[in-house]
């Protein structure tokens, strides 16, 4: 699943004519770049929300062969995070599946960070398995974190005056088990994690890279500097 749906609001004046999928990265869209991350892992089908220039982005992923492309249409509702995931659950079947921002980006460490989660994942026990990214390796982000990973792979959310040592990578791996008893409607997929912590069922899983927070204009440039530099 990868959410492509929301207006992209800290992009100003680059998400008034485009969605935010469609920003430039590299010389390419972002959400290209996540799309070949995903292909390279082996991911056969992507589910795509839209919503925020709908055409736009249908018309750049109609080509994409690898991975096969299937709509979760929410033109009539932005139905936010969680409530776009538990729309698309019939397009997703009935075992865990592989969530992804369309702006997630990072710089790979040793072994890819996709094939790594979907090895970590333990059905038995989690019903959602976080991708984390240390604060201190990441390019672009300068919040206060979102988890502090506790011994047993758990995980829990920062104090509301605190900090904590990961932020969340915008990559997950979820059960349809996740969503009973979901709201209705629009809702953000935030209040099932919390859910999820206090029974216990969240965990996460480092990152093995450099994450890269594109959530202004001004962290796309920095993002780019730090690849160009990775790659020199």
């Amino acid at each position: 699943m990868v959410l492509a749906a929301g207006y992209g609001k800290r992009m100003r004046n680059l998400t008034s004519s485009k969605p935010k999928p469609l920003v430039e990265f590299m010389g390419r869209p972002l959400i290209d770049h996540v799309m070949d991350r995903l292909s390279q892992a082996g991911v056969k089908r992507a589910v795509v929300n839209v919503h925020h220039f709908a055409d736009l982005l249908q018309e750049n992923l109609k080509g994409r062969a690898n991975p096969v492309i299937e709509i979760s249409d929410e033109r009539g509702e932005l139905l936010e995070t969680g409530g776009g995931i538990r729309k698309a659950l019939p397009l997703l079947g009935g075992g865990p599946f592989l969530l992804v921002n369309s702006d997630s980006l990072w710089i790979e460490g040793e072994t890819p960070n996709l094939l790594r989660i979907a090895s970590a994942f333990d059905r038995n026990t989690m019903r959602a398995l976080l991708l984390l990214a240390s604060t201190g390796r990441s390019i672009g982000y300068d919040g206060r974190g979102d988890y502090a990973l506790q011994p047993d792979g758990t995980i829990e959310r920062r104090a509301a005056d605190g900090t904590a040592p990961y932020v969340y990578a915008g990559v997950a791996i979820l059960t349809p088990e996740f969503f009973e008893h979901a709201p209705q409607g629009a809702f953000p997929i935030g209040q099932l994690f919390d859910r999820a912590e206090a029974n216990r069922t969240l965990y996460g899983l480092p990152m093995d890279g450099t994450f890269l927070h594109v959530g202004t204009p001004e962290a796309v440039t920095a993002a780019e500097q730090a690849i160009t530099a990775a790659q020199g």
